[in-house]
C-alpha cells in the first residue's frame, strides 16, 4: 500500500498536471501544425488546432481532477468554462483574440471577487479552493484572499500587455516561462504570513499544493 507521504505527492503533481496540463497539450499541438514557412493563413490554422485540443484537454482534466482527486473546485469549473466559451468563439470566428482573452477575464473576475469579499470581511478563497489549511485562522484565510486578489489583478494586466506585445507563440511561451514562475514565487512569497497566522507545516505544504490556477 502506498504511504501517505506518496499519495500527498501524487496528488500535489496531479494539481499542477491538471491546471497546465491542458495549456501544454495546446502549445504542443499549436507547434505541431504550425507551418514551416509562415503565413497567415497557416498560422491561424495552427492556431484552431491547438485551441480545439486546449478545449478537450481542459474536459479531460476536470474529469481527472474528479476522478483521483475525488472534487473539482469552483475555480476549475469556471476555468473550464471559460477556456470552452472562448475556444469555441476562437474557432467559429476564426481569431484567436478570443482565446488570449480567457486569462485577463479569469484573472480580473477572480481578482475583484476576492478583493469584494475581503472588504466584506469574507474569505471567499477558502471558498473557490475548497481547501483547508490546518491551523490557518480567519484572518489569515482573510490576508491571503486580499494578497491573492491583488495579485490575480497584476496578472490581468501583465496578461493585456503580452497579449498587446508579443507574437501568438511568444504569448503561449509567456504563460509557462512568466505566469507560472511568477504564481509558485509568489505563493512561498505568502507562507511566512500564512504561517504567522497558525498555518501547520503540514498545512504550509497543502498551502503550496493547493495554489490558484494561473493557466
Amino acid at each position: 500500500m502506498p504511504s501517505e507521504e506518496a499519495k500527498k505527492a501524487g496528488s500535489s503533481w496531479l494539481n499542477v498536471a491538471v491546471d497546465y496540463g491542458p495549456l501544454l497539450v495546446f502549445l504542443g499541438v499549436y507547434r505541431w501544425n504550425a507551418p514551416a514557412d509562415p503565413n497567415p493563413a497557416g498560422e491561424l490554422l495552427a492556431i484552431m488546432y491547438g485551441t480545439g485540443a486546449f478545449m478537450v484537454a481542459a474536459i479531460s482534466a476536470l474529469i481527472i481532477s474528479k476522478w483521483r482527486l475525488g472534487k473539482v473546485s469552483p475555480m476549475l469549473w469556471f476555468s473550464t468554462a471559460l477556456i470552452v466559451g472562448f475556444g469555441a468563439l476562437t474557432i467559429f470566428f476564426g481569431d484567436p483574440v478570443f482565446v488570449q482573452l480567457k486569462p485577463t477575464i479569469i484573472y480580473a473576475v477572480f481578482g475583484v471577487a476576492l478583493l469584494a469579499g475581503f472588504f466584506m470581511g469574507r474569505a471567499l478563497l477558502k471558498i473557490l479552493l475548497e481547501a483547508a489549511f490546518e491551523g490557518l485562522s480567519d484572518e489569515g484565510w482573510l490576508k491571503l484572499s486580499r494578497n491573492w486578489g491583488v495579485f490575480f489583478l497584476v496578472l490581468a494586466g501583465l496578461n493585456e500587455v503580452l497579449r498587446a506585445q508579443m507574437s501568438f507563440e511568444g504569448w503561449l511561451w509567456a504563460k509557462f516561462w512568466v505566469f507560472m514562475p511568477l504564481s509558485f514565487l509568489f505563493t512561498f512569497t505568502q507562507l511566512p504570513m500564512l504561517m504567522k497566522h497558525g498555518l501547520s507545516l503540514e498545512g504550509e505544504e497543502e498551502a503550496i499544493k493547493d495554489e490558484p490556477p494561473t493557466a
